[in-house]
């Protein structure tokens, strides 16, 4: 009778000690306000896009990985905003080729 009193007290101690590190592991339990939808938490801004800005992209967690609406949005503004400045480069290095008038 001792013994098997023993092992349940040993076995309550365990599951205590598993469901505090769980606890202190995988938070207490707090939900943050669900967003509208159609909306993300993932931001850009509208122009003149920084390689900090990038970093700083976090995307919205989901059941196999990040959101791919999302990934995709991203991935789109920074292929626009690479041409924009890719075709502002070759306006300028067009503009440096040409010959220039004298007197100027």
């Amino acid at each position: 009778m001792t013994t098997a009193l023993i092992y349940l007290v040993v076995m309550l101690l365990v599951a205590a000690v598993v469901f505090l590190l769980a606890a202190v592991v995988f938070g207490r339990g707090e939900e943050l306000a669900p967003l509208p939808p159609g909306s993300s938490p993932t931001r850009l801004p509208a122009e003149d896009i920084t390689g900090e800005d990038v970093r700083q992209v976090r995307y919205q967690l989901v059941l196999r990985g990040y959101k791919m609406s999302e990934v995709d949005w991203v991935m789109r503004r920074l292929g626009v905003e690479l041409d924009e400045l890719r075709g502002r480069v070759a306006e300028l290095e067009a503009a440096q080729r040409e010959p220039r008038p004298a007197g100027e």
